[in-house]
């Protein structure tokens, strides 16, 4: 599935010689990922393709004149568009060629060199594990570094991942994204113009089900464990009276086992919470608090008469999403580096036979997007798995596997960056086919 790669603005810069040439500020999940020119992404395409032919998406071709605006916002969209399909393709993303060009970049961006440096890896209990690395080793690496210290068996780590977490003086914590393989984690939080960011280690799984592949590994126990009396203390997880006695004398006696066994029955349980925000149902401008978990979207809606109302989205009935960016960036050198103002996600439907677009004004909108990719993901893998005949390419857990199959896997989501240029990505989420329409 695509990756959030968006290129809402682009510097011009005076060169050695005299002239002047064209600085794309690249963004993944509504942060600064780095900047880059046109000359260096042109020379990784063709990297890129010295390995893996003609299997790449187009490159947005040179100019040799001067460029209009027009040409300028052109080539912007292409290059954007070029970064999204490129991403597409595991083998290249696991590829050195594709992310030693993406660390390089990271790093230059930032003016970090290569060194060694110290990084807190912060526990759901809220203990910090340090753990010594380069700062040019990905997310990835960390992961592999962390899982060694506290005994996570390697296999497992597809279950697990590394998210930019803030944390606040009331104990409020909430979840800003999850980092990707190849990001670079003392890179983004170095760059991170928030206060009060810090990496942590978390599951990165929604079907709570899932549980069960590790309780053969005592530290992953342990992980998800901590984890759900976190999000049981940050009411998270909302257990009834009965239950939270049950699993208060659980956790009093250590008993992880039964604890997590109860904690399937909790509502909410596994679910990523995000942080309260306005939806356009039943009407304009009604807070919500989002749930996201267990192949739905939960959301607890304050109408206008201060009445709350669970409303439940299922996700075998949601059609396709988009994430739209509705403000402007301007063209500027200043610590602009995150785009997670004036974000909306809309989701298209199925309700009652008919299709309806559900409208949500969220700064976390591009970590709701990876968690529906994460629940479509999953819902892949097990119907890969009852269904033999029918297997797909599966990413996450699955991601060094190949299944072969009659269909393969789309993409459930498109990132609008300028709310001037809109496309629509059509998409069944029943695996169907893929309708794109410019308008």
């Amino acid at each position: 599935m695509k990756m959030h790669f968006c290129i809402p603005v682009s510097q011009q810069r005076p060169d050695a010689l005299g002239g002047r040439y064209v600085l794309y500020s690249v963004y993944l999940d509504g942060f600064l990922f780095c900047k880059v020119r046109y000359s260096q992404l042109h020379r990784w395409n063709e990297q890129l393709r010295r390995v893996f032919g003609n299997c790449l998406p187009p490159f947005p071709p040179k100019y040799y004149l001067a460029m209009t605006t027009s040409m300028a916002d052109e080539r912007r969209d292409q290059l954007e568009q070029y970064l999204q399909n490129v991403t597409m393709d595991p083998n290249m993303l696991r590829s050195d060629v594709f992310v030693d060009f993406l660390k390089l970049v990271q790093l230059d961006t930032f003016s970090i060199t290569t060194e060694k440096a110290s990084l807190d890896i912060f526990l759901p209990d809220g203990r910090s594990i340090k753990v010594e690395i380069l700062t040019s080793d990905t997310a990835e690496r960390v992961l592999e570094v962390v899982s060694h210290k506290i005994g996570l068996c390697q296999e497992l780590l597809g279950y697990f991942g590394l998210f930019l977490i803030r944390s606040y003086k009331e104990g409020k914590l909430s979840v800003i994204k999850k980092l990707v393989d190849f990001e670079l984690p003392y890179v983004s939080l170095r760059s991170s113009e928030v206060e009060n960011f810090k990496v942590g280690l978390r599951k990165w799984y929604l079907d709570p089900s899932l549980d069960s592949r590790l309780m053969d590994c005592r530290a992953a126990v342990d992980l998800i464990y901590m984890q759900a009396i976190q999000d049981i203390e940050k009411e998270w997880a909302k257990p009834t009276e009965v239950q939270r006695q049950k699993l208060e004398a659980l956790q009093k006696e250590d008993n992880q086992t039964k604890f997590l066994e109860l904690s399937q029955e909790v509502w909410h349980y596994g679910y990523v919470q995000l942080d309260p925000c306005t939806c356009d149902y039943p009407e304009p401008g009604c807070g919500t608090v989002l749930s996201v978990g267990n192949n739905e979207i939960s959301c607890c809606i304050t109408l206008p008469d201060n009445q709350t109302q669970d409303v439940i989205f299922q996700m075998n009935r949601v059609k396709c999403w988009q994430v739209t960016f509705l403000g402007t960036l301007l063209d500027t050198d200043g610590p602009q580096q995150t785009l997670n103002q004036n974000l909306e996600l809309r989701f298209q439907y199925s309700e009652e036979s008919h299709w309806q677009w559900f409208v949500l004004y969220t700064k976390q909108a591009f970590l709701l997007s990876s968690c529906l990719k994460k629940m479509i993901s999953e819902k892949m893998v097990k119907q890969a798995a009852e269904n033999p005949e029918m297997q797909i390419e599966v990413p996450e857990q699955g991601k060094s596997k190949k299944h072969h199959s009659q269909q393969s896997q789309k993409d459930y989501s498109s990132f609008l960056p300028r709310k001037s240029k809109i496309k629509t990505a059509e998409v069944d989420c029943g695996l169907g086919t893929i309708k794109e329409e410019g308008l």
